[in-house]
């Protein structure tokens, strides 16, 4: 096992079925060992965040159902109690090893918004500065439209981009990705290391892949693109393994390893923000050349360059901008609302009267600079 001592901020997340036992209650032992290994990691000198998932999992059964809950008030209601359980567990733990948890429940919302945004990485960085585990999760039981397939995977890659991560650890039931589905297909391969996410090994990724969890390769394949084009390489294991987390870190373990050929180009907090968080109020759709300056030249939007508004917004939205043959091209903050370019547009004012950019390249992320599929 190779000790890497030099300073590392990890993120791990593990599923509810690494951490439950097969009747959905808390298991003590797969807690154990998790906590262990990120003890391991803390002693050695590194910053680790952990994206809990097992909320619903680990309190249904005490909400006296017999098997996981389908209605939403249900699994708000076993979330509120099974959150609770995990966090006692938790910090029992890391406090018997000299290491306070502290709890972070987020929504989309604290995302979306950009100075909730900020509020929480800057308390993320607090926490971890000072030595604290921070334990994150989807605040389930106040959450109406994220209790669903794979959000925590995709919530720990955000995480993991918020706080500048150096390693995000997704921890599950399966080994890894693989180039087809290994339950279905005996030749299946493990891939060892990719660089680049494409249209077939999304094609590859299942749905969800146990009974206690919500989350199947298909959300992890979301989540490895939004940490890929944060620049953070990304490893997914099976949790049971031993000294996986450790190992994982260590560029040793069993799994995949998803690394981008070149972290150059990789985005900024702010436009991290535009990319994956932020929560686009409008459109515009902008003519050829002034796609071109956009995305070759990568300068910022004049009002001449825009073709149409579409929808309602105001000066300081996040809004997305397509082409003329209707294809989003990127998302932009914008510098007047929507009001305001369609009146410019219908008197066909030019910059002589409007100095100002309709969006600064600096405020514009284009969908192929952060790889996303749209």
């Amino acid at each position: 096992m190779i000790r890497n001592t030099k300073k590392q901020r990890i993120v791990i997340k593990i599923g509810s079925s690494s951490l439950t036992s097969r009747h959905g209650e808390i298991s003590r032992k797969k807690l154990e060992k998790l906590a262990d290994e990120v003890v391991y990691l803390k002693d050695i000198g590194h910053e680790v965040v952990l994206v809990s998932s097992g909320a619903v999992a680990a309190g249904y059964r005490k909400l006296g159902c017999l098997e996981r809950p389908h209605t939403l008030p249900e699994k708000q209601a076993a979330a509120s109690i099974g959150q609770g359980l995990l966090m006692e567990s938790y910090s029992e733990l890391f406090l018997s090893h000299g290491y306070i948890a502290a709890q972070i429940l987020i929504t989309r919302s604290d995302f979306s918004d950009e100075v909730r945004y900020t509020n929480v990485r800057n308390t993320l960085n607090v926490l971890l500065e000072r030595g604290m585990i921070p334990i994150v999760n989807e605040n389930d039981t106040v959450t109406i439209d994220r209790l669903k397939f794979g959000d925590n995977d995709t919530l720990s890659a955000k995480v993991a981009g918020l706080v500048d991560a150096n390693h995000l650890v997704i921890l599950s039931d399966i080994d890894g990705m693989y180039n087809a589905n290994p339950t279905s297909n005996a030749n299946a391969t493990l891939l060892e290391l990719v660089e680049e996410i494409t249209p077939e090994l999304e094609a590859a990724a299942g749905g969800s892949g146990s009974y206690v969890g919500t989350g199947g390769m298909k959300s992890k394949i979301e989540a490895v693109k939004i940490a890929m084009a944060s620049g953070i390489p990304t490893f997914i294991g099976k949790a049971s393994r031993k000294n996986i987390v450790i190992d994982a870190v260590s560029g040793m373990a069993k799994g995949t390893y998803f690394k981008r050929k070149s972290t150059s180009n990789k985005l900024n907090q702010k436009k991290k923000w535009i990319a994956f968080h932020s929560g686009p109020e409008g459109d515009i759709v902008i003519n050829q050349p002034a796609k071109e300056i956009m995305i070759k030249n990568r300068q910022s939007l004049t009002v001449s360059g825009i073709h149409q508004v579409m929808g309602k917004f105001e000066k300081g939205s996040v809004i997305r901008v397509n082409d003329c043959q209707g294809t989003e091209i990127g998302l932009g903050i914008v510098n007047y609302s929507s009001a305001e370019l369609k009146k410019l547009l219908e008197q066909k004012v030019i910059s002589a009267i409007t100095p100002e950019f309709a969006i600064k390249k600096e405020d514009f992320v284009c969908h192929s600079e952060a790889q996303i599929t749209v």
